[in-house]
């Protein structure tokens, strides 16, 4: 009981400690939101054939809503599915603010950031060749849209607008920020991280203690060829508590980089839930088993790869 409680305590002060840079680290990115509103998803719209390097870009800002609007503009045919996988392939969910919040995880930051950006960019290009034929059709649906053309039973304003996580909305172009905007939602969002990362390190910190460090350490050599598959079945649960125990279990020194990035990669968080949703014009089983045979193979490339 002492040793739980002890592997408890720690769990619970590192957690503690990451809790004034991760509000920090929210209250910015809310602060940018709050300037750029909806311009990044409008950008990618707007980008037309070259939409995956949009959306890649688009993908790498610590955002979980570009992963909902990305998969909004999908399934209303306003970007290609190239663009659509670009996004996911290079959202990271939580690990960018994760990693932030503790210094001396600095260095993994850009090598795993070129990672997924050139992944993304790859994969939506190749994606979008293959599918040449249906995206002639949404460039066509782009124009008319943007010429005032297209159907006037089409309202793509809902695109912008989809909600992103803890019920978090976008700001209306009017519309000015208050109090809960810059500051409670991000105070929320800081203690449902904290709770994740106290669960996830209290649960490394038992392993460590009961089945002991070589041990594990031994055991996941052996079967480090797998470890891209678990990491990305993990990275399709559309929750953030998937990005944070990624996360945790890289740093912790658990799992290999190429898992890691399988994982991350993996990771469309909501905006999953919104393809499945909204799924009238895809198949939107098709897709995630697309996004994660693609995320496995980057992975294992990494690992090949030695990275």
């Amino acid at each position: 009981m002492d040793l739980f409680m002890d592997v408890c305590t720690d769990a619970l002060l590192d957690s503690i400690k990451m809790i004034p840079l991760l509000f920090i680290i929210y209250f910015l990115i809310e602060l940018a939101e709050v300037k750029f509103g909806n311009r990044v998803g409008h950008a990618v719209a707007k980008a037309g054939k070259a939409g995956p390097v949009a959306g890649a870009l688009a993908g790498m800002i610590p955002q979980c809503g570009v992963s909902v609007v990305g998969t909004a503009l999908y399934t209303q045919r306003l970007v290609t599915i190239g663009t659509l996988f670009a996004v996911y392939i290079a959202t990271s969910d939580e690990a960018i603010p994760l990693i932030l919040a503790q210094p001396d995880a600095l260095p993994v930051l850009v090598p795993l950031l070129l990672t997924k950006l050139v992944a993304a960019i790859v994969v939506g290009y190749g994606i979008d060749i293959v599918f040449r034929k249906h995206n002639a059709q949404v460039f066509d649906h782009i124009e008319a849209y943007e010429e005032g053309t297209d159907s006037t039973s089409h309202d793509h304003s809902g695109a912008y607008t989809e909600r992103g996580c803890c019920g978090h909305e976008p700001l209306a172009p009017n519309q000015k920020a208050n109090a809960h905007t810059l500051f409670i939602h991000p105070l929320i969002h800081t203690l449902k991280i904290f709770l994740f990362i106290f669960a996830v390190s209290l649960l490394i910190g038992l392993l460590f203690e009961y089945v002991g460090e070589d041990t594990i350490a031994n055991a996941l050599a052996q079967v480090t060829i797998l470890q891209p598959v678990v990491a990305a079945l993990i990275g399709l649960i559309p929750n953030c508590a998937a990005s944070v125990a990624i996360t945790e279990f890289y740093l912790s020194g658990a799992i290999t980089f190429g898992a890691t990035i399988a994982g991350l990669c993996a990771s469309g968080g909501l905006g999953l839930l919104v393809l499945l949703k909204e799924d009238q014009h895809t198949d939107a089983a098709k897709i995630i088993a697309g996004l994660l045979a693609i995320s496995i193979v980057i992975g294992l490339i990494v690992e090949a790869l030695g990275l």
